[in-house]
């Protein structure tokens, strides 16, 4: 027998991400059930069985016409609403195609799903339009301009709107663009995205001139894979899929039936006014409040991405104005709350087009969180939710992402020793000695507040805040944050303090390193005569060497610079550079050397300094024509990859080498406290160690992993704990393992 893939039980589980997909009611799933099993017959066949299908295929066509208010036109069942799309765009280019010019325009808004501008796109060329495709602006609170569509509507031969947006919840006034768009186009097709809509407000299609509006059932509890598409009536028409001609010749392939049955089901819960599943908007806004309560309990400072006035209630955009996105959703999934950074179907990007078009921060955009909870979300639902978020307060203020009131944080996590903190790119530096003496290394901008907040709860005492070099890619924050801190920056890129800075047991020293840029300096953090760690700032990246395209840069004096710390760095002193493109988080002398060839040739003499300038100069053209200007480029080789174990496997290692065999979780401290690894594995105390990524770096420099061991890596997801694995392939340790798809698939 095949075994069954199960995951976390649903009541451990607080899901707040319905505007991705939703679980299927049980009502719903019993129907999908049935109709899989008993009433299973095609709706194509002339007997009994098929009859049956067929009469349940159009009592579910009538019940989606009461639903959104279609008396007339067609209702066409299709795979979701991404389907649903192509057939209205297709169908209007087809039957537009001969009225065409060079002054022709496709309108879209700009906040609108990425389905809806990429379909446009496609059939455009395909179909060689050659159509101008136009993003209507929105303003700040995501509403299209009526002046823009006034404006261009007249050359357009479609225009496609939404409803509600899926990232923050705005809803348009479509009585409103309806009398724009017909007052100067009365027979442009309209489409108006209604995915979001269904279940959350009224609406009445055939009295108004909408002429195509797509649907999805997974939005609302239905199975995934079915949707239906609004067709008004005499709006043009194509079949997208050709072929046996189901859906009386609108839509060939055997009707999903199970899924229209669900369909089914939910529409007669839509139309029930006794039902209790779907929830009234009066308690969907007191749900919607008490989440914004224990959001604001438990992180304080909140910006709102979109006016709550002008969005459906089920919907919250909103971003932690002292952690990032990556920051806030980690610790959520941690404590089992399921969120989302903006779309869930353009999680790989690292910023919001919707929020951009808005005209929000870059703070906002690229850190906005995304909290939505479906219609039939019931008051317990909601508690616990509100629960599980304020319950996330002491480990905020224990960890210092938050303000604590506390005198004294009940944990000591701040880390003595070497962090590295990370936005995009670019990477600064905290050392903390073991006397609470602290040194910052190039500090970020975005990061200021975050290190005000933990070097004052902390009660470190900061003896400088420096820069490497004054940084040609982004504004320097060592003022800014040394007057927060209080600390003297007044200095040559803040130092002040002549031979070098105590730091408890620890001394920094510098030495001038000029490549880069000409002013360019590297601190070297030294114990007992050893050199333990070199802050090069972009001298060096991650198995490479920094950029020389910038004005005052020099390949020579760099290569004078890296023969300098040739002689003043050890094997194993840690490297701390300004950037990190690669996600290496950390590296050894020796491993660099070993990284970049060029380097490497460089110390072994098999260049002199003319040659190497001369390869540098060609190596840093190639690289800025593929990647830009970056401050350094690595040629590192592809990173290694660890073997996947299942949480069988990891289990069996344990036992069958106790002695040797650590797991390791590389999750940020404040998801290692929210998660009881041991609950999940059969653990030993000292075969379970947490060192997050930005904490790398720190266990070179103590020597605290031991190249003889056995390594499990385990994270939320597998993806940083594969990036460490490659980092300590790099280093040298070759027996390491990932947890194949990491505590997820737990």
């Amino acid at each position: 027998m095949s075994q069954r893939f199960f995951t976390q039980p649903s009541q451990d589980l607080v899901y707040l991400d319905a505007n991705a997909t939703t679980p299927v009611l049980p009502c719903i799933a019993d129907v999908v059930s049935h109709t899989m099993q008993v009433c299973f017959g095609n709706p194509s066949s002339s007997h009994i069985t098929g009859v049956q299908a067929k009469y349940l295929l159009e009592q579910t066509r009538n019940k989606a016409r009461q639903v959104i208010g279609a008396q007339n036109g067609d209702i066409l069942f299709t795979s979701g609403a991404t389907e649903g799309i192509q057939t209205a765009v297709v169908s209007t280019l087809l039957a537009n195609r001969h009225k065409a010019t060079e002054h022709s325009v496709l309108l879209y808004g700009a906040t609108e799903h990425k389905a809806v501008p990429n379909t446009l796109k496609h059939w455009n060329e395909v179909l060689g339009l050659g159509a101008k495709v136009l993003a209507i602006p929105v303003d700040k609170d995501g509403l299209l301009d009526s002046q823009f569509i006034a404006e261009h509507v007249g050359q357009a031969l479609m225009i496609c709107t939404m409803a509600v947006n899926n990232e923050t919840g705005v809803y348009q006034d479509l009585g409103a663009l309806e009398k724009v768009i017909r007052a100067h186009n009365p027979q442009v097709s309209w489409m108006v995205d209604c995915v979001q809509a269904l279940g959350k407000q009224a609406l009445a299609l055939s009295d108004t001139t909408i002429d195509y509006a797509p649907f999805s059932g997974h939005k609302l509890y239905a199975p995934k894979g079915i949707g239906f598409l609004y067709i008004r009536e005499n709006s043009p028409y194509t079949p997208f899929i050709a072929g046996g001609g189901q859906e009386s010749g609108m839509r060939s392939g055997t009707e999903n039936l199970p899924g229209i049955a669900g369909l089914y089901e939910l529409f007669e819960l839509l139309l029930d006014s006794k039902q209790a599943v779907f929830k009234p908007v009066c308690t969907l806004h007191q749900y919607r409040d008490q989440l914004i309560s224990a959001l604001e309990q438990t992180f304080g400072d909140i910006t709102f991405n979109a006016p709550l006035a002008s969005t459906v209630p089920t919907t919250l955009n909103f971003c932690v104005n002292s952690l990032t996105s990556k920051e806030v959703m980690d610790l959520f999934d941690a404590a089992g709350i399921r969120v989302s950074g903006g779309s869930a179907c353009s999680s790989g990007a690292s910023r919001s087009f919707v929020l951009d078009a808005m005209g929000v921060s870059d703070w906002q955009s690229e850190n906005a969180i995304r909290m939505s909870f479906g219609p039939a979300a019931s008051a317990a639902d909601i508690a616990l939710a509100c629960e599980r978020i304020c319950a996330l307060k002491p480990v905020l203020r224990n960890h210092c992402l938050i303000v604590s009131d506390a005198h004294q944080p009940e944990q000591e996590v701040c880390a003595l020793g070497l962090t590295q903190l990370r936005h995009q790119g670019s990477c600064c530096w905290l050392f903390v000695a073991d006397n609470n003496d602290a040194v910052i290394v190039d500090p970020i901008v975005e990061l200021v507040p975050r290190l005000t907040r933990l070097v004052k709860q902390q009660q470190l005492r900061v003896k400088a805040v420096l820069e490497t070099h004054r940084h040609q890619d982004k504004d320097s924050a060592r003022s800014l944050l040394a007057q927060r801190l209080e600390v003297d920056a007044s200095g040559e890129l803040g130092w002040s303090h002549g031979e070098a800075i105590a730091l408890g047991s620890h001394q920094l020293s510098r030495v001038t390193t000029p490549g880069h840029s000409s002013d360019s300096v590297s601190y070297l953090l030294s114990q007992n005569e050893h050199i333990e760690a070199c802050f090069c700032g972009d001298l060096l990246v991650w198995g490479g060497l920094g950029s020389t395209q910038f004005d005052d840069a020099s390949c020579e004096q760099m290569a004078q610079s890296l023969k300098l710390l040739s002689q003043l760095l050890e094997q194993n002193t840690v490297i701390c550079p300004a950037h990190d493109y690669e996600q290496c988080f950390a590296m050894t002398w020796q491993a660099q050397c070993q990284a970049s060839e060029l380097l490497a040739a460089l110390l072994q003499g098999e260049v002199d300094h003319e040659q190497f300038a001369l390869r540098k100069d060609q190596l840093d053209q190639r690289q800025g024509e593929q990647c830009g200007a970056l401050c350094g480029f690595s040629l590192a080789p592809v990173k290694a990859s660890g073997a996947q174990l299942s949480a069988q496997q990891l289990q069996q290692l344990l036992h069958e080498h106790s002695d040797s065999t650590v797991v390791l979780d590389v999750r940020e401290p404040y998801e290692h406290g929210a998660t009881d690894i041991r609950s999940l594995f059969t653990l030993a105390p000292e075969q379970l160690i947490n060192i997050p990524l930005s904490r790398l770096a720190n266990a070179l420099l103590t020597q605290q992993l031991d190249q003889s061991k056995h390594y499990v890596l385990i994270c939320r997801t597998g993806n940083r704990s594969g990036q460490a694995i490659s980092n300590l392939k790099a280093l040298g340790f070759e027996h390491v393992y990932n947890l194949q798809g990491g505590l997820a698939l737990v």
